[in-house]
Formats: structure tokens, C-alpha cells, sequence
């Protein structure tokens, strides 16, 4: 399996090329969408942020979306994942969060996939970095993952190729 990692950002997301789906994980009370959530928002022309505000897909744990991005972001499906209440966000919930994405994923016959870890001050990059390594990867079975993420978080991911 390939792990790789781009910055957080519109540059990011456009040189996802060949990526099966974006992983975005919201919770319910991130208002406006922080992260990747809030530039693939953006990308998509507030499609994310309507479906929030109709009630559709509210970001509660294991609550699940799948949009297509209508050929604005070279990703062509979009899952959002709920997280519950962000002030409940630990490294166990975002454990969690990382192993049922990967289950999702699996199920979905998704081969590679970006994704950004959420954490927003409320997880610390090691924490992060343990979650994708214990939870997430042994889990997806696709053969490329891609990290968006900010320089410090990079430096502790496992990137490598095989």
C-alpha cells in the first residue's frame, strides 16, 4: 500500500488525480466547515453545507453522506462521516471514527482514497498519526491512501510506497 500526503488546501485537493474518493469526516457542530470539508464545500458550490442545513446528513456519529463531486475536484465520490459532537472528539473516538471509514471504504470497493485526520486541536498529531496507523490502515484494503494534512502531522505519518 501507497501513503502519501499533500497539504491541507485547494492546491492539495486538485493533485489528488487517480484518487478513487475523498474521506471527509464532519462533526456536528462544525459550523462553518473547518479543513478540507470546508474547501471541498467550497469546490462543490455549498452542496455539503446545504444537505447539512436540510437536516439530510447531520455529522452525528457513524452518520454517513456520499456525494459526487460533478467533476469539480479530480475525486469523483465524496463520503462525509459523521463524528458526533467535536467537544467529544478524543484519540478513542477518533479510533473509532478511522475504523469504521475504513470499513465503509472496504465495503464500497474504494482502492484509494485521501483523507484528512480530524483532530483540530482536540486530537494531538502523535494521536493522530497512531489512529490512522492502528485503526485505519489495517482496515482499508485499497492499495493508496493520501493524508491531507499540515507539515507537522506530515512529518509523523508513515508515508511510504509499496
Amino acid at each position: 500500500m501507497s501513503v502519501t500526503t499533500y497539504e491541507v488546501g485547494l492546491d492539495g485537493l486538485d493533485a489528488l488525480t487517480g484518487v478513487d474518493a475523498l474521506c471527509l469526516f464532519v462533526a456536528e457542530d462544525d459550523r462553518p466547515l473547518p479543513g478540507t470539508a470546508g474547501y471541498v464545500d467550497w469546490r462543490l458550490c455549498g452542496a455539503l453545507s446545504r444537505v447539512l442545513k436540510q437536516g439530510f446528513f447531520t455529522g452525528v456519529k457513524s452518520d454517513w453522506l456520499l456525494l459526487p463531486s460533478d467533476g469539480r475536484l479530480p475525486v469523483p465520490r465524496i463520503f462525509a462521516v459523521g463524528l458526533g459532537a467535536r467537544k467529544n472528539l478524543d484519540a478513542g473516538a477518533l479510533g473509532a471514527a478511522l475504523a469504521n471509514a475504513a470499513q465503509v471504504l472496504e465495503k464500497a470497493k474504494v482502492e484509494s482514497v485521501a483523507l484528512e485526520l480530524p483532530g483540530n486541536g482536540k486530537v494531538d498529531e502523535a494521536a493522530q498519526s497512531q489512529a490512522l496507523q492502528q485503526h485505519f490502515l489495517p482496515g482499508f484494503k485499497g492499495k493508496r491512501v493520501t493524508i491531507l494534512a499540515d507539515k507537522g502531522l506530515a512529518k509523523l505519518l508513515p508515508v511510504r510506497k509499496s
